[in-house]
């Protein structure tokens, strides 16, 4: 199905990867509920385990359901091949694995989901990594960031909550200069939204526990590789470009080519890191997935009906969706979100922290739970619990401010959604 580029994405979202089943020609993916798999025989076995063959050996490292998910999100995104694992936080540690090593450093965006500026301030520095924030509205901050040591920038190409956006092109046009990889987690805006390898990122990263499965029913990530890099131009990236021990000397680039970063990501990132995805999760995103776009389509529906009536509500100060016309980046989003920029926001209300809470805790039908991207629609105060590690300051600077709930906007009705939003705001005052 990925030598069928002439398929729309609606095709691609139910077929790409999957075939009836050789065995017993079920049409729907089944789920492989094993741990390991029988070899042919000693030679089959030694093959496998040498990368020689490209085949099952334990379900820790690949599995069938599994298979048939990379393939789809890495046809959906446009890459040459794709890491599922067990998070979208593990698939952030996956991507940056081949590239850091002790004293190395990472230039991100200082507008990133509360966990994963924790995970890059705190706990990375248990690697020897560390992380520099860096305003990406402005590309020369970035690149003045960028030192002998920088391995990779990082940036979400709808920012979660702010719904702020990423000028892609540009912060692309940075790390090809400086020959590094782009890493854009595009969670909230799904390859249906904004394919960033087209505008020229290195590597996309999923959490796949939002849009891609939609229900709400399990975790997952994922690691889509654009194929495009040269991991052999410097001698910066020594885990794709020189000798691996475990293999013998084998060189991940100079064997594998455009799916060097994806053989490594599995044969050692799930090997060692055992970040494994079990195949029922990954069964429940393949479903998600087959009706990604028709969803997306009501989510941005749905969310600049919204968003526009909340702007016009005497209890708010302000709305950030980039869909808006009085966002400053609505110009942007015109050129690089033609379809609309997903689900997600941040509502400012005048009345302050206690005004936020009273709203969370008079809602109806918006469920008040640690997640975004589901069918329902979602709110939360971020200042109290997503970004409740960071500082005041750190919280403003991610759009999570105390005077801010994140809404996710879902699929069900916009009037009965909207007349939830405006019982709960005149009782929150």
């Amino acid at each position: 199905m990925t030598d069928a580029p002439n398929y729309g994405f609606d095709t691609l979202q139910i077929h790409a990867g999957a075939r009836p089943d050789p065995a017993t020609g079920a049409r729907q993916t089944p789920i492989y509920q094993t741990t390991a798999y029988v070899f042919r025989d000693a030679d089959h076995a030694a093959a496998l385990f040498n990368l020689q063959e490209v085949g099952f050996i334990y379900s820790r490292l690949t599995n069938p359901t599994v298979a048939v998910l990379q393939e789809r999100v890495a046809t959906l995104e446009g890459g040459a091949g794709a890491v599922c694992c067990s998070s979208g936080h593990a698939a952030q540690l996956i991507a940056l694995f081949p590239l850091m090593a002790p004293g190395r450093n990472v230039v991100a965006s200082n507008r990133l989901y509360g966990g994963t500026i924790t995970q890059f301030s705190q706990t990375i520095k248990r690697f020897g990594w560390s992380a520099k924030f860096v305003d990406f509205d402005d590309p020369k901050a970035v690149a003045e960031a960028i030192d002998d040591d920088t391995r990779a920038i990082f940036c979400e190409s709808i920012a979660n909550p702010g719904g702020v956006l990423t000028d892609i092109p540009a912060i692309a046009d940075v790390a090809n200069k400086a020959g590094l990889p782009l890493i854009v987690d595009n969670t909230a805006a799904t390859p249906y939204l904004c394919r960033p390898i087209e505008m020229g990122a290195t590597l996309v990263v999923h959490s796949m526990t939002k849009y891609l499965t939609g229900n709400g029913t399990v975790t997952g990530g994922a690691v889509v590789d654009s194929g495009n890099f040269d991991w052999s131009a410097s001698d910066k990236f020594p885990s794709l470009s020189q000798p691996e021990p475990a293999y013998h000397g084998l060189k991940f680039h100079e064997t594998f080519g455009p799916l060097a970063f994806t053989f490594h990501g599995i044969a050692i990132g799930l090997r060692d890191l055992g970040m494994t995805l079990n195949p029922q999760a990954a069964h429940y995103t393949l479903m998600g997935i087959e009706t990604l776009s028709l969803r997306m389509e009501r989510h941005c529906q749905n969310a600049i009906e919204i968003a526009e009536w909340l702007e016009g509500h005497a209890a708010v100060a302000g709305v950030t969706y980039a869909g808006l016309k009085s966002s400053p980046y609505h110009a942007k989003a015109q050129e690089l979100f033609p379809r609309g920029t997903g689900g997600l926001f941040t509502v400012k209300l005048k009345g302050g922290y206690d005004a936020c809470v009273k709203l969370v805790d008079s809602l109806n039908l918006f469920s008040h739970v640690a997640n975004l991207g589901d069918t329902r629609s979602l709110i939360i105060h971020s200042a109290s619990t997503t970004h409740r590690q960071l500082t005041e300051e750190q919280q403003i600077a991610a759009g999570a401010g105390p005077d801010v709930v994140r809404i996710s906007i879902g699929i069900e009705n916009v009037d009965d959604l909207i007349a939830d939003l405006d019982q709960a705001l005149n009782a929150a005052g």
